[in-house]
């Protein structure tokens, strides 16, 4: 299960257990759980923050004023339950919209672990056949993780090298990534190394797809990888034991890939192209 699922289930238990007298202590304990959710995880920072920001926006869409405390608190885990079916079942409609783009014969390039890309995987082979690279992915080698995962469920792979990106993407038919946060431009930000997959695949006219669940979209313009804030780019651990000098010296977790290197987008709310996330993105908040 994702961090951020983790966390929407967090706060319906918050709801459950919560004492509040009035909704606005409940809406306070809520925020401070946030909070606390999106300071103190060691990972997905930015998924775990757009999925707690949408979870709230839809628990608390109709007002709830005309009823008794313990009346809203059965509401709001009503909808909490709604938003994580939801969430949930996100990864099966992703799979069967880009089902259409895996056909016979198809050599795939992933980068790291992505829960959406394995699933989208498994249910096109079902109807194809297609190998995959993956990514060893340092520093971590979570590549090794999906390429075994890949493997037990029939699928050919090989990890390569993070190196050997550019060498093997002339025999590539197209890229799949996932991403830990989609952001307003419609670029994504995701495991370091992304980045460099994206230019290597537009020198070499390379389709590039991002797989994401519509509740990593964030409200968040990035211009550059510089200006991504360092609770994306560091785990909370390592920001409160090392001074803000010291961090330059630590390693990126995250990159961004602007929205001019990602070809389309699979989503559980459709296939969007990245100047399509913008709009996608007020229907999602207002």
């Amino acid at each position: 299960t994702s961090v951020a699922i983790t966390a929407i289930r967090t706060l319906i238990d918050v709801i459950n257990r919560s004492s509040a007298g009035t909704m606005s202590e409940l809406s306070h304990e809520l925020k401070t759980a946030v909070q606390l959710l999106t300071t103190q995880t060691d990972s997905s920072m930015p998924s775990v923050k757009s999925g707690c920001e949408l979870f709230l926006r839809f628990i608390t869409l109709a007002t709830l004023d005309t009823f008794a405390i313990d009346e809203c608190r059965q509401k709001l885990i009503e909808r909490g339950q709604v938003f994580l079916e939801r969430t949930l079942s996100s990864r099966q409609r992703i799979a069967e919209y880009s089902q259409e783009f895996i056909v016979d014969g198809s050599i795939i390039l992933t980068h790291s672990y992505s829960r959406v890309v394995l699933a989208l995987l498994a249910y096109a082979s079902k109807f194809s056949r297609f190998k995959v690279f993956v990514t060893e992915s340092e520093p971590d080698k979570s590549g090794l993780k999906m390429r075994n995962e890949l493997e037990a469920i029939g699928i050919p792979s090989l990890c390569i090298l993070d190196a050997s990106v550019a060498y093997v993407m002339e025999k590539v038919t197209f890229v799949l990534m996932g991403a830990e946060a989609v952001v307003e431009s419609g670029g994504v930000i995701n495991k370091i190394g992304t980045f460099n997959i994206a230019i290597a695949a537009h020198e070499m006219n390379k389709p590039f797809y991002v797989a994401s669940e519509s509740f990593k979209f964030v409200r968040y313009y990035p211009l550059n990888n510089r200006d991504l804030p360092d609770h994306f780019k560091y785990k909370a651990s390592t920001i409160a034991r090392l001074s803000e000098k010291n961090l330059e010296m630590e390693h990126p977790l995250v990159d961004y890939t602007p929205p001019a290197y990602i070809t389309l987008l699979f989503t559980d709310i459709g296939t969007l192209t990245p100047s399509a996330v913008s709009d996608e993105l007020i229907k999602l908040y207002i």
